[in-house]
């Protein structure tokens, strides 16, 4: 469905200044999108919902940070696949493009969320196994997702859940210390009650 956007956004040309601020305000909005649903995740312990794996994969993470090193394109592929609500949001843009005449600008923009949300898997898949220059000169310059920035999520509590570049955590912080108690307190103690051997059985 991303290929398909691509193919339907070549069709409506902006100007050059347009895309860059179209670009720029997806950029910044994909990073908050993506921290706000990775801290309600986080937060929910509902396992026996439709959505339950998801969410107990969230949790899983935070026992076990370190991912398997494999290829980007298999990261993005696996990764994606694993982000539920993506896939309406591209049906939704999709629909948007095919049935409504809107301002050429937003229709860019929301192709560009639906892209750079799978940008931000590889963002956070990077800052957990990459130590190379250029991932690092990313994470400097909030292109990308520092290990430094992002490793205060994984040690304190109930904060820096953004995983695109980490800009949109001051805002995310603020509402979650409003409306959650942390996931420390809570679904990360789910963990005490298995085993090693337990949980794999699971």
């Amino acid at each position: 469905m991303q290929i398909i956007l691509i193919g339907f956004i070549i069709d409506i040309p902006i100007s050059i200044p347009l895309q860059f601020l179209a670009f720029i305000i997806a950029y910044l909005l994909t990073d908050f999108i993506n921290g706000f649903i990775h801290m309600v995740m986080d937060n929910t312990d509902n396992y026996t919902s439709i959505f339950g794996p998801f969410i107990a994969n969230f949790h899983r993470h935070h026992q076990t940070p370190m991912y398997t090193k494999r290829p980007i394109p298999i990261v993005y592929f696996n990764e994606s696949g694993a982000k539920i609500w993506l896939v309406p949001y591209l049906i939704f843009v999709i629909v948007l493009l095919l049935g409504f005449n809107m301002s050429p600008m937003l229709l860019h923009a929301l192709v560009y969320i639906g892209i750079l949300s799978s940008v931000a898997e590889i963002s956070h898949y990077l800052c957990h196994t990459s130590n190379s220059k250029i991932v690092r000169f990313l994470g400097r310059y909030r292109i990308l997702l520092s290990r430094q920035h992002h490793e205060l999520h994984h040690q304190c509590d109930n904060m820096h859940y953004a995983f695109l570049n980490g800009v949109s955590d001051s805002i995310l912080n603020w509402i979650a210390k409003r409306i959650y108690p942390g996931y420390k307190k809570t679904t990360d103690l789910h963990f005490a009650h298995y085993s090693p051997d337990d949980t794999l059985k699971r």
